[in-house]
């Protein structure tokens, strides 16, 4: 059933690129979250889907480094980076 859908959940890690729009509108240091945005460097868990087919999903977790954003716009997409989540199937099925 995962191998079904690995194509299209592989994609999901294409939001993680959204990240990137942080390097040239970085988040204002005074706003709260920094946590969650050092979690975007879980993002290059998606390089894994080179090599297993589904868990460059993952890669959405890149575009957490753009949550709570000044700008609303940017700030949506870093909520988008929990989709990564759906990668994490394919990385334990791998592992174990």
């Amino acid at each position: 059933m995962l191998d079904t859908f690995a194509p299209f959940v592989g994609l999901i890690g294409l939001i993680g690129l959204s990240g990137l729009a942080g390097l040239r509108n970085p988040v204002a240091k005074d706003r709260p979250g920094l946590a969650m945005r050092v979690l975007g460097l879980l993002g290059f868990a998606g390089l894994t889907g080179i090599w297993i087919d589904g868990a460059g999903a993952t890669g959405a977790f890149g575009s957490l480094g753009l949550w709570n954003h000044q700008s609303p716009t940017l700030a949506r997409w870093g909520q988008a980076g929990l989709l990564g989540v759906a990668g994490i199937p394919y990385l334990l099925r791998a592992v174990m």
